[in-house]
């Protein structure tokens, strides 16, 4: 499989948080990249990445951005690609702030917006997006699915059997 999602971020700071959609997009064998793109020091690295995205085989971008966090919005003024913008936490507003910056767009530039540090989500939306044409990616989300339907009804039947005072002391 070619590479499908791009993984940018304004800051290696941001590393900790959107490694998480690297992480998911292995585990469903999506291929992707992931770089640092600032929208506010880089910003003809952001033009040339944008609008060269569609022609280099992605088909989905995932931006992450703390603070004002203008780079998926700025990222999806630029392309026709899906943008998925994920809010990175700040120590202002905790996250807030970036969330407000992302989920805000105006009429014409959508961003889907996930949950703030909600990288893991971001992959996975990203997937299924793929997943809606590509057999081999929809049938890994289904068994992302039932893997985790699956560890919520063992632990389930765990908490039944023991009680939870001994579940809890077992965690």
């Amino acid at each position: 499989m070619s590479v499908k999602v791009g993984i940018i971020m304004g800051s290696d700071s941001d590393l900790p948080v959107m490694q998480n959609a690297g992480k998911v997009l292995d585990d469903l064998g999506v291929e992707y990249e992931l770089t640092i793109v600032s929208a506010h020091r880089t910003p003809k690295k952001l033009y040339e990445y944008s609008q060269s995205a569609k022609d280099r085989g992605l088909e989905v971008i995932i931006a992450g951005a703390g603070g004002a966090a203008h780079l998926p919005g700025m990222v999806a003024s630029l392309t026709t690609l899906p943008v998925i913008g994920v809010p990175v936490k700040s120590s202002t507003m905790s996250g807030l702030d970036s969330l407000y910056s992302i989920v805000q767009m105006p009429p014409g530039v959508p961003v889907a917006t996930v949950a703030i540090n909600g990288s893991l989500n971001a992959g996975l939306l990203a997937a299924q997006i793929i997943g809606v044409y590509n057999k081999e990616v929809s049938e890994k989300l289904v068994e992302y699915k039932n893997t985790m339907e699956k560890m919520v009804l063992d632990k389930a039947d765990k908490l039944e059997d023991l009680g939870y005072e001994k579940y809890l002391e077992e965690r």
